[in-house]
């Protein structure tokens, strides 16, 4: 997770929001793929962190089932990333800050949960959850103060 906390510190560090996501084979402890937010960058409102490490991986090993895989992430997964996770066939999904507002494993739709759901991973939330947090409040605390407001006068 604290390489994923770097990756999501690259992401911010790029005007980003700050999420970075890795996959790796636990039996090796290797790891396959890693990336950081970029749907800004990329152009790419797919551009999550889970997604790009999902498709890195996925070439990577040239098989879009990453049966048995884990992917470390530092924000709770979206609906379209716990989407993505499933048809990926992920074993094991552990994430750091809780999203209650974008989350779709633990809050939400509770994605993984759902009857449709045709591939459940493991999900151990919370790790390092204080440090994720705090880096996003950071960012999005920076982003508003960097915002000009207009100053407001009586006539």
């Amino acid at each position: 997770m604290r390489r994923a906390l770097g990756l999501a510190q690259a992401a911010a560090a790029a005007g980003e929001t700050p999420v970075g996501a890795l996959i790796v084979d636990p039996q090796t402890d290797e790891v396959i793929a890693e990336a950081g937010n970029a749907p800004i960058s990329d152009c790419d409102p797919t551009g999550h962190a889970e997604i790009r490490a999902l498709r890195l991986a996925a070439q990577k090993l040239g098989n879009y089932r990453l049966t048995g895989l884990e992917l470390y992430v530092t924000l709770e997964p979206c609906a379209m990333c716990a989407g993505a996770i499933s048809h990926a066939r992920i074993g094991r999904v552990v994430y750091g800050a809780s999203d209650p507002k974008g989350g779709a494993v633990d809050h939400g739709p509770r994605f993984f949960t759902q009857p449709t759901c045709h591939w459940r991973p493991e999900v151990l939330g919370g790790v390092l959850a204080e440090e994720a947090s705090a880096m996003l409040k950071a960012f999005f605390r920076a982003r508003r103060k960097a915002k000009v407001r207009p100053s407001r006068t009586t006539s």
